[in-house]
């Protein structure tokens, strides 16, 4: 998923495209036991990147976001859950695994984007986030596209490309980064 990396690089967000699967030596998961024996190296993998991020001299370590796809995504809500240098979550048909409730200290904006017929990731779980997020008085945004699956296409991919760079910029940059996207 590089072009949102892209998109956003174009627009003037400092982009870090994370591989958390190679510290674990995965290529593809293969079932949720995979998923559950590796999560907390892939969140170890995540908050290391966060610290290296936020020590880069051209980042605002006040402006960290994080955007993920499917796992990535369930990865940054649980990042974001325990770690306050995240201040926004763009999560792309993913959740908030239930486990990360007991642990949860706090969450940040979110941006919820699901297909409605996501077989991958079943959209109850874009509801459960929206209703955890209201339940704790966080701001959020969802988006559920009707008929789509596990991923986006066409206008809907650019209708979540939009969306996603607004909230962004809402979240992270401020006013001072109000100028209209560019979409190819």
């Amino acid at each position: 998923m590089l072009e949102p990396a892209r998109l956003l690089a174009e627009q003037g967000f400092a982009v870090y495209v994370l591989h958390y699967f190679d510290r674990t030596g995965e290529v593809q998961i293969d079932g949720l036991a995979t998923i559950a024996r590796h999560f907390p190296a892939w969140m170890k993998t995540l908050w290391d990147a966060v610290s290296f991020v936020a020590s880069q001299p051209e980042v605002d370590a006040e402006r960290i976001g994080l955007l993920g796809f499917s796992l990535g995504a369930y990865l940054s809500l649980s990042a974001a859950s325990i770690d306050s240098r995240v201040r926004a979550v763009v999560e792309f048909f993913g959740g908030l695994p239930k486990e990360m409730k007991f642990f949860m200290r706090r969450l940040c904006p979110v941006l919820i984007l699901h297909g409605e017929q996501d077989k991958t990731v079943p959209v109850a779980e874009a509801y459960h986030l929206q209703q955890l997020l209201e339940k704790r008085k966080i701001p959020y945004e969802i988006q559920i596209y009707p008929g789509a699956g596990h991923g986006f296409t066409g206008e809907m991919w650019r209708d979540a490309q939009v969306r996603s760079l607004a909230f962004l910029r809402k979240y992270l940059a401020g006013e001072e980064a109000l100028v209209e996207p560019r979409l190819g």
